[in-house]
């Protein structure tokens, strides 16, 4: 499912998308409003993973980032995959999987739509930014290690 949304955004945003042979170690690329996606990636839910980071690069990246040994271009490539991971794995998402008591990094996965790479990567992103865990709204807060979330309770004060 997210593919195919993502699919429709670039199309909204003109971008091109392609589907062709790259080279092994190549998942994706993006350059002047066409993203590349290699054919040999077999499911459709890694394809979501490695579009919306390319997406990432088209709302976050300006020039020629091909050069990672630039601190500059690191940056940005962290951005484009911090916009894919709040895209894909948000928050939210991990409170909503708690809520319909999903269990275990490959359900939860599963019910985000993406790879457990990428959840993990996406974990990973948010310990390094938030810390151990994140309040989501005044209910919620996820718990990065071990992964879980805790429900929030406001005791009521009598008058």
């Amino acid at each position: 499912m997210h593919y195919e949304s993502l699919l429709k955004e670039a199309r909204q945003r003109r971008i091109d998308v392609h589907e062709m042979p790259l080279l092994p170690a190549t998942k994706g690329l993006y350059a002047e409003r066409t993203v590349w996606i290699n054919r040999a990636i077999p499911t459709n839910t890694e394809k979501a993973c490695i579009l919306a980071e390319e997406l990432g690069h088209y709302y976050t990246t300006t020039g020629n980032i091909l050069d990672q040994t630039d601190v500059r271009n690191r940056k940005q490539e962290l951005r484009a995959r911090q916009w894919a991971y709040e895209r894909l794995v948000p928050l939210e998402g991990i409170v909503d999987a708690f809520l319909a008591r999903v269990k275990g990094r490959h359900e939860i996965a599963d019910f985000l739509g993406v790879t457990e790479e990428f959840l993990q990567s996406a974990i990973d992103r948010y310990k390094d930014r938030y810390g151990l865990y994140a309040y989501v709204g005044d209910k919620h807060i996820v718990i990065f290690e071990p992964l879980s979330v805790a429900e929030l309770f406001v005791a009521q004060t009598s008058r």
